[in-house]
Formats: C-alpha cells, structure tokens, sequence
C-alpha cells in the first residue's frame, strides 16, 4: 500500500456561507460520511480543513491506496469532488513522523 494526499479547495463563490445551497450542504454531509466510512475502513489516515473561507482556506485527505491509478479512482469518487463542489489535487505522500499517542475529538 502507498501513501497518498489530496488538497480540496472550494471554489471562489462558496467562500461566503450565504453562497451555499442546500443540495451543496448535503453534499458536504456525502463527503464527511464518505471519509468517515473510509476512516472506519482503515483506508483514511487523516481528515481535516482549516478555518480560513477565502482562497487560503483549504481542507486534506490523507489514505492509503495500491497505487496511483486506485488513489485517483478513491479522490474521484468522494462526492464532494465528484459533483463539483470542491477540487482536489493528489500527490504521493511520504509519512515521515508519526505520533500515534495522539488523539483528536472532532467538535
């Protein structure tokens, strides 16, 4: 299995809230049930946005896949960057450190 990571990023319209629709809301809800599911699958290693909304704002997947082909195939078919609501962009990822004492309570 390799490491790989891809960068979501929202399109400029969607930086302001008021911007959203309901249909891009439950999208959204796909997407972080998606990587919940992979999460509890063993295949997502790490999940995570910033809180920035503008154009420095942008959210990560990390998670395992065969090879490249099975990486994109997995980015490709996250509902989020399959209906367009978010881009993404996958690069091989090289773990170097990892503190595995470490916990997070998603709030």
């Amino acid at each position: 299995m390799e490491t790989y990571i891809y960068v979501l990023r929202l399109p400029e319209r969607l930086y302001e809230a008021a911007n959203w629709t309901e249909e891009e809301g439950n999208i959204v809800s796909k997407h972080f049930q998606y990587l919940k599911e992979n999460v509890e699958k063993g295949i997502v290693i790490l999940a995570g946005r910033t809180d920035q909304t503008d154009a420095t704002g942008f959210g990560i997947v990390i998670f395992q896949a065969e090879d490249e082909e099975a990486a994109e195939h997995f980015k490709n078919h996250d509902p989020a960057v399959q209906q367009g609501v978010m881009t993404a962009e996958l690069s091989r990822y090289r773990l170097a450190l990892l503190n595995e004492q470490f916990s997070l309570v998603a709030n």
